[in-house]
């Protein structure tokens, strides 16, 4: 655990982005408090490298993220988002990923959890307080609960592993049924052209605004709003290795690597429901 002075540490380097002899609202130290997450120095350089693709401080703010709330990560993977959630929210939120068994018996998703649990490890003074559990595969989560219900669930660009798994409208059903009501679903995702058949979704990786705003609203949500931050107009989506064809993944080595570093990383929509 870390000292109740590494503790004030981190949290005094969280509001350094605030000019010095600056009057610091709680608005203006909100935004400090986000700023300075996303510039810490704890993430690593790849993903920091990332930013100006994946958005994480306009998409945050998109999804309404404040510093007191109770918010939950679904699959966080290697934990891209985790680095900058872990540290804003932990003097006075609380956060739970929501991620594989360690045991699990597909070794992508056993060897991504331990990834995590080893990130997770490494730095105390970072990610003591995340509390880890499980992805729902049925409508309730088993091992996460967060009191009162979460304000927010969270999750980037994983729908379309959902959908290929057998377990997205579960997992949809498990996310409302964990909000608290007018708690927040927060989801980013590859966006395939419209009209897309689900067999075409699970090879290429891209997902149809309509089917997951028809799937949402299945499971009890409301459409709150739409934002193009993610918009990549360059992005054909008629790759060889589908979206992986793309960075950061690159699926088909050197083969047109120029081409698909020039389009960069995919389209994706980025949709803001709301739990009645």
């Amino acid at each position: 655990m870390p000292t109740v002075l590494q503790r004030r540490s981190f949290s005094a380097a969280m509001l350094a982005a605030c000019l010095p002899g600056c009057a610091l609202q709680p608005a203006a130290a909100d935004d400090a408090r986000l700023r300075a997450a996303i510039a810490g120095a704890h993430r690593s350089a790849a993903n920091r490298a990332r930013d100006g693709a994946r958005h994480p401080y306009e998409m945050l703010r998109f999804f309404g993220l404040a510093p007191t709330q109770q918010v939950v990560e679904l699959a966080p993977g290697g934990g891209w988002f985790t680095e900058i959630l872990a540290p804003y929210l932990r003097d006075t939120g609380r956060i739970f990923a929501a991620h594989e068994s360690a045991t699990d018996a597909n070794d992508y998703r056993r060897r991504s959890r331990q990834g995590f649990d080893a990130k997770l490890a490494r730095e105390p003074a970072v990610y003591s307080q995340v509390q880890v559990g499980l992805m729902p595969r049925t409508p309730r989560f088993a091992d996460i609960a967060p009191p009162g219900g979460a304000d927010l669930v969270l999750t980037f660009r994983n729908v379309h592993n959902w959908i290929e798994a057998g377990h997205f409208d579960a997992t949809l059903q498990a996310a409302f049924a964990v909000l608290k009501p007018g708690g927040v679903l927060g989801v980013e995702e590859h966006r395939a052209p419209p009209g897309m058949p689900t067999d075409w979704i699970a090879k290429n990786g891209y997902v149809t605004e309509a089917l997951m705003v028809e799937r949402a609203e299945a499971a009890g949500f409301r459409l709150d709003a739409r934002s193009e931050v993610n918009a990549n107009p360059l992005d054909t989506k008629d790759h060889p290795n589908g979206v992986w064809s793309l960075p950061p993944t690159l699926r088909g080595g050197d083969v047109d690597r120029a081409r698909f570093m020039a389009i960069g990383e995919s389209d994706r929509f980025t949709h803001r429901y709301r739990k009645p």
